[in-house]
């Protein structure tokens, strides 16, 4: 059996609260939703369908291909499970694996302890049959096991990414508290933006955001900066499945005429950072980068547009005074420069949102690190239409 072309059930993770973003890039992909939670979506696939899936998705974390599920009340019941399946059709004869996991059960204080009882099953069977110890480390270099156990119920798991797909690979330079790529994808599909009109991003900081912009509109994937991922180190890999996938990543790129994404920051050093990530990335010539307080941005007129503004908001950098008159400050700028657009404010301090004085049409929740972030969106009205109105907390 040849579990490259083997239907089975797949779990596709995300980081918290952007599992719809998720679920919307998998059903664009052509795949059936069969189940979303919280941190993620299941669905049927081949591991071939995981390529493909590795290769396109901004908003993921690992896609998972099921091996097996069974009952564990304790680390020996994994063992026994672990060395009863035939990983001598998963895994190579001088293969190098991993094991991760994610453990909830009241036997185990230490998830390493549960790995390390996956890893004693899968050498043990392999020594039997093949007569040698294969090589296993930490680093996700190669083949990747995943358990996941809470309670009694377990499954066993190919992880066909390996590192994780959250960083998309072309940010070498991530700057101050940065944002994670596939966050920051999956705020901007939560906008209004058509991927045509003005994207107005100031404060960009080491570029992510007007970086997945440009991505987006143009629709270039991240797998066309990543090379290798866990399932080219599985037992009958076919790397031209792959390299077909890979081509098609170029020829879907399309050009957008016209496209206006314009990136500011007051700091040259976080400007220049942002252009050698835009260079990765290809989109350097996409991107109108200047160095300036975000007050003195351009914002195109006579136009609608996106204006979005991942502002410091005091948990980890920024003090909070000076960050009140700078909330108030965006707050003016866009009543007066930015009518016509929608704008948005991606911040993790409700309280300094209020300094905006504007009502927000939409608090759209998100998560980063250990922070509860909201997207505040504003709709700009050209006319007399503006509110300026506190927010409620």
């Amino acid at each position: 059996m040849s579990y490259y072309t083997t239907v089975a059930p797949v779990t596709i993770t995300c980081h918290k609260r952007i599992a719809p973003y998720l679920e919307q890039e998998v059903k664009d992909l052509g795949f059936i939703i069969e189940e979303s939670f919280i941190t993620g979506v299941r669905i049927k696939a081949s591991i071939n369908d995981c390529i493909k899936l590795n290769l396109n998705l901004r908003c993921a974390s690992q896609v998972l291909y099921s091996l097996k599920k069974f009952e564990a009340r304790n680390a020996d019941d994994v063992y026994n499970h672990a060395i009863g399946f035939p990983w001598e059709n998963v895994l190579t004869d001088d293969g190098y694996f991993s094991i991760t996991s994610n453990v909830h059960n009241d036997t185990i204080n230490n998830s390493m302890f549960a790995n390390l009882r996956v890893k004693d099953g899968i050498i043990d069977r392999l020594r039997d049959i093949r007569g040698n110890r294969p090589s296993t480390g930490a680093e996700l270099k190669g083949a990747v096991i995943h358990l996941f156990w809470k309670n009694e119920d377990a499954e066993i798991f190919i992880d066909t990414t390996g590192d994780s797909l959250a960083r998309h690979g072309y940010r070498k330079i991530p700057g101050l508290a940065p944002m994670l790529e596939s966050l920051a994808a999956a705020t901007i599909y939560a906008t209004r933006w058509d991927r045509k009109s003005p994207f107005v991003n100031p404060m960009c900081g080491s570029g992510t955001v007007a970086i997945e912009a440009a991505m987006i509109a143009t629709n270039r994937r991240p797998g066309l900066f990543r090379t290798n991922y866990a399932f080219m180190h599985l037992q009958g890999y076919d790397e031209t499945i792959y390299l077909q996938e890979d081509a098609l990543l170029e020829e879907q790129i399309i050009d957008v005429p016209q496209l206006k994404i314009i990136a500011t920051d007051y700091d040259n050093r976080a400007v220049e950072n942002a252009k050698k990530n835009a260079i990765a990335a290809g989109v350097l010539n996409l991107i109108d980068f200047a160095v300036c307080d975000f007050a003195k941005t351009e914002v195109p007129e006579n136009v609608s547009g996106i204006f979005y503004v991942n502002p410091e908001y005091g948990e980890r950098l920024g003090d909070i005074k000076e960050l009140e008159e700078t909330y108030a400050r965006i707050g003016d700028f866009m009543k007066q420069k930015c009518k016509g657009y929608f704008g948005y404010i991606f911040t993790g301090n409700m309280d300094l949102a209020k300094k905006i004085g504007l009502k927000a049409n939409r608090r759209i929740e998100f998560y980063t690190s250990t922070i509860d972030c909201r997207l505040l969106e504003y709709e700009l009205y050209s006319g007399s239409k503006t509110k300026t109105v506190e927010i409620n907390s």
